[in-house]
């Protein structure tokens, strides 16, 4: 007969190997903090470095423009993005290091730099505005996170977060939803909403493939909510996570120059 001692002694061990597996193998659930998966998605999406060449496409009810560009990133702090074509546009430049932003015209030579109300203005005439181009925000550092739940969205099971800035944070949006695949933690859809709680903008993650190395949407479509028959779509058709690049080659001389 089984005294309330040996039981006490074989229940501690089933806890205590309960703890031990826990620890050693830890949990299999979804128990994951917002930053950390946020963390995971910047990491896949930029590398410590990387270079792409890319086009994007505006398209408007009348007419469609297409331009195409390369650009060259270094962590969080810095990006250049350099335009090849079509030969109006060929060599505007945007540089981004750590906090600082310039723009370069080639048609008037003329280099300036932008204050942080412009980050939210449209580059090149896109429904992507500069902050989105060259990534002045952090989605890690610059906002408070909330993991809302989970969702599928377009075929993809995703963690679904909100994201809101930081007081100090210099963005037009008070409030951004992420849809993140839990299979590849990478974004499906992103939807910003203004100061009033009104949607503004909805940007869409697709075609995920294997480029330079990881897998990575090789396609990004922004959507303007106010806007009905507008929409900018970035394509991506080489990314090199491979590169050798240091903070020397984001300087405002080298807008003038990149080739």
């Amino acid at each position: 007969m089984k005294t309330k001692k040996t039981k006490l002694m074989k229940t501690q061990k089933i806890l205590l190997l309960t703890i031990l597996t826990i620890v050693i193998f830890g949990f299999k659930g979804e128990a994951q903090d917002a930053r950390e998966i946020l963390e995971r998605v910047e990491y896949n999406m930029r590398g410590d470095a990387s270079y792409s060449e890319m086009t994007m496409e505006t398209v408007r009810p009348r007419y469609t423009r297409e331009i195409s560009m390369k650009s060259w990133t270094l962590g969080d702090d810095y990006a250049l993005v350099f335009v090849t074509a079509p030969s109006r546009d060929e060599g505007t430049a945007t540089l981004k290091r750590d906090n600082d932003m310039w723009s370069y015209n080639p048609n008037v030579d003329r280099t300036i730099r932008m204050p942080p109300s412009m980050m939210s203005q449209s580059w090149m005439g896109s429904d992507f505005s500069n902050d989105d181009l060259v990534s002045g925000t952090s989605t890690v550092d610059d906002y408070e996170h909330t993991l809302l739940g989970e969702e599928t969205i377009n075929g993809h099971d995703c963690y679904k977060i909100e994201l809101i800035p930081h007081p100090e944070t210099p963005v037009v949006y008070d409030k951004v939803i992420y849809w993140v695949s839990k299979e590849y933690y990478l974004p499906v859809k992103v939807e910003n909403f203004d100061d009033f709680g009104e949607l503004a903008s909805t940007m869409n993650f697709r075609d995920f493939k294997t480029m330079g190395g990881r897998t990575i949407p090789a396609v990004m479509e922004m959507i303007p909510e106010d806007k009905p028959g507008n929409k900018t779509i970035i394509t991506q058709h080489k990314v090199d996570f491979d590169i050798d690049i240091s903070q020397d080659f984001f300087s405002v001389e080298n807008l003038t120059s990149i080739e």
